[in-house]
């Protein structure tokens, strides 16, 4: 099986797959090894992607907290934060995050249920990328379902700074990571990962840990390149993305993920 993160990783700068990328999936499908999108975007996010593959894979979603279909538009598994959790988390970032602005990802039973409010967030919560999903919502409504995971802003902040000062007060009560070191962490339940989605996506499939190929760029990738049995990390990767994987290939606007592909399916 072979599994790719999204961003900064098959995707290239301009957040295209790019045709040669293209090419190297369509080979890897064509010979009857899965291809899985292991990401930290919901469900309704993936699509564009999907477009650029031209297939529908399996995705592992929200940082392991969701696993779906894109294929079916169905989610097979979600493993959200419990509301008591979520405000325990949410309260407790506030007083050692100051300033922060929330916000929570949930799902239904799609990527486009309309009868889930899938994305909420307080007026303090300020994207760390365009987004058109902010909503004005009070810390209470955003922490009032389960949730595969509060999302955390402190703009001007580094996200490793926010990880550091956060972790010690979780008492693994939650786990905590970043996609991005521009002042905005992501909060799931405890143990996931997207080791432990793609592993339920291996188990689903018959498929051994030691056969899986894995590529990622940040420090939301660690867990998942240490359990594949090669992980990969792009030129462009975070240090500690780096020091985690067997190799390094080159970056994602170099056709990273295809150069390492068309090496057993070129």
């Amino acid at each position: 099986m072979v599994a790719s993160d999204v961003d900064g990783t098959l995707l290239d700068v301009h957040e295209k797959v790019s045709a040669r990328t293209k090419a190297a999936v369509a080979a890897v499908v064509a010979d009857g090894v899965p291809f899985v999108l292991a990401t930290g975007r919901p469900p309704r996010w993936v699509h564009p992607v999907v477009d650029g593959l031209g297939f529908e894979p399996i995705c592992v979603c929200g940082n392991g907290a969701v696993i779906y279909d894109s294929a079916t538009d169905n989610i097979l598994y979600a493993d959200t934060l419990d509301v008591p959790t979520l405000t325990w988390v949410a309260e407790l970032a506030e007083r050692v995050l100051p300033g922060c602005g929330l916000a929570a990802e949930r799902v239904g039973a799609s990527a486009h249920d309309a009868a889930t409010p899938q994305f909420v967030s307080t007026l303090e919560y300020q994207h760390a990328w365009l987004n058109p999903d902010n909503t004005d919502v009070s810390r209470t409504e955003v922490v009032e379902m389960p949730a595969i995971k509060l999302l955390i802003r402190q703009v001007g902040a580094h996200s490793r700074d926010m990880v550091a000062a956060l972790t010690p007060e979780l008492y693994g009560r939650a786990d905590v990571t970043y996609s991005t070191d521009n002042g905005l962490i992501e909060v799931a339940a405890p143990g996931v990962t997207k080791a432990s989605g793609l592993a339920r996506v291996a188990d689903r499939l018959g498929i051994d840990r030691s056969g899986i190929l894995a590529f990622g760029d940040m420090p939301n990738d660690i867990a998942m390149l240490l359990m594949a049995g090669i992980g990969v990390a792009m030129g462009n990767a975070d240090p500690a993305a780096k020091a985690a994987a067997d190799e390094i290939t080159t970056t994602n606007a170099d056709d990273g993920v295809a150069r390492v592909l068309e090496r057993w399916w070129g």
